[in-house]
């Protein structure tokens, strides 16, 4: 009998199960492939993949499950290519540093993931944290916590007093002399370590802040802060790991410096001159704005107590010429990828940088492309994300209104659907 029972269940075992179909029937389809929408589309999804992009809206059969879209226009889900998951502006938050125990980050970053996938993006780009954002990540993979696909660099590289140098500010005898580990450095054999650190620890890509900065609490925002020879060899040991490096860069020299490294992408770029742009177009480096971030911390400067006094002139000074900048680099013809520096604003309104990159004289479907395959390609998973289409992940997003005539739509995302889990409906 017990023989019997073994082979009833090996049985069942080998009898493949039916995947439950499930049939999105679209309103209208943006597949991020193109520049026009399709009317009345079937999407098919199964498990976590997209099986079948077809006309008309199938009827389903056996356990298909559907989905009424049909008042909706529907896009793959939307990348961003610079949040910061663990913190979020507030009046003060400076304090946080000295208040806030490692779990107090970890439940806040959760927090603003679920915002964020809510929001419409599926995958972003965590370019700097404590190293909690590694440990966010992995929780997400493993289904322990909702949000976005996050690819990550732990810990930004700076130099001592450099943007992300994280005790800056702090009173002397506190301050110490953060190195390598900590992802400070000051010489090309420090560079080579502090590479060898994030991989150590799980990073998916490197950031270093090649210029000062506006929210660090030191004076200078703009001037550059890595040699050649620091930024080259960070460039190098990365490329040894098959990291890409991403550089927050304001100012113009800084920004060079990087460039000529190989850097894959300047994130900011306010200062950004002629010289800067040809070597963007010559190098084909990718130029994230953060349009949003400018003009929100400029916004904030404007509040008493906001903002520490070392900070405050330069938001109020950079935040406001960033979109300028934006719009001259389009029209000069750099390559642009679509970012917000998340946290720097309230997570969740990311897509008001569509808003403001329209406003800038980008027309609303390019606008929209930074977001998708253009960020997909950047990420190395273009075969995976950034467009609906057959054997791609199901990463699929829906509005209420056709962005490419009214881009506001994007900034009330009515379903989410990552990896063929529906999050939002």
């Amino acid at each position: 009998m017990r023989t019997l029972y073994l082979l009833t269940g090996l049985c069942l075992l080998s009898t493949p199960l039916l995947a439950q179909r499930t049939l999105l029937h679209c309103g209208n389809l943006f597949t991020g492939t193109g520049n026009d929408l399709q009317p009345q589309m079937t999407v098919v999804v199964e498990g976590n993949k997209i099986t079948a992009v077809q006309k008309g809206y199938l009827a389903p059969a056996g356990t298909d499950r559907v989905l009424d879209l049909k008042s909706k226009t529907v896009l793959p889900g939307l990348i961003d290519m610079h949040v910061h998951l663990e913190s979020e502006t507030r009046r003060g938050g400076q304090i946080d540093a000295f208040t806030q125990n490692v779990p107090d980050i970890a439940y806040k970053a959760a927090k603003h993931a679920r915002t964020t996938l809510l929001a419409g993006f599926t995958t972003v780009r965590d370019l700097g944290g404590s190293g909690v954002n590694i440990s966010l990540r992995n929780a997400i993979n493993q289904g322990l916590i909702e949000g976005p696909r996050v690819l990550t660099v732990g810990k930004s590289i700076a130099t001592t007093g450099g943007h992300a140098d994280p005790t800056n500010g702090y009173r002397r005898d506190l301050m110490g002399d953060p190195g390598p580990a900590e992802g400070v450095i000051n010489s090309a054999d420090d560079a080579h370590k502090a590479v060898r650190q994030r991989y150590k620890e799980g990073s998916d890509l490197i950031k270093i802040t090649a210029t000062g900065g506006v929210l660090s609490n030191a004076k200078d925002g703009s001037g550059p802060q890595f040699t050649d020879e620091e930024v080259k060899a960070i460039v190098v040991a990365a490329k040894d790991y098959g990291f890409a490096v991403a550089a927050h860069a304001h100012g113009a020299e800084g920004m060079k410096r990087a460039i000529r490294a190989g850097v894959q992408t300047i994130e900011h770029g306010t200062y950004m001159d002629d010289e800067a742009i040809a070597l963007f177009k010559k190098h084909g480096t990718y130029y994230v704005p953060t349009i949003i971030a400018g003009k929100t911390v400029a916004d904030s400067a404007r509040m008493f107590g906001y903002y520490p006094a070392l900070v405050r002139p330069k938001a109020l000074a950079i935040g406001p010429k960033i979109q300028n900048t934006f719009a001259k680099a389009y029209k000069a013809g750099v390559n642009i990828a679509f970012g917000t520096d998340a946290g720097v604003f309230i997570h969740g309104y990311n897509a008001k940088e569509f808003e403001y990159m329209v406003e800038a004289g980008m027309p609303a479907v390019e606008a929209i492309r930074t977001a998708l395959l253009n960020n997909a390609r950047l990420l190395g998973m273009d075969t995976q994300i950034g467009s609906i289409e057959v054997g791609k992940l199901a990463d699929i997003i829906a509005v209420d209104d056709n962005p490419v005539q009214q881009i506001k739509t994007l900034q009330a995302v009515r379903f989410v659907m990552k990896d063929g889990t529906v999050y939002k409906q």
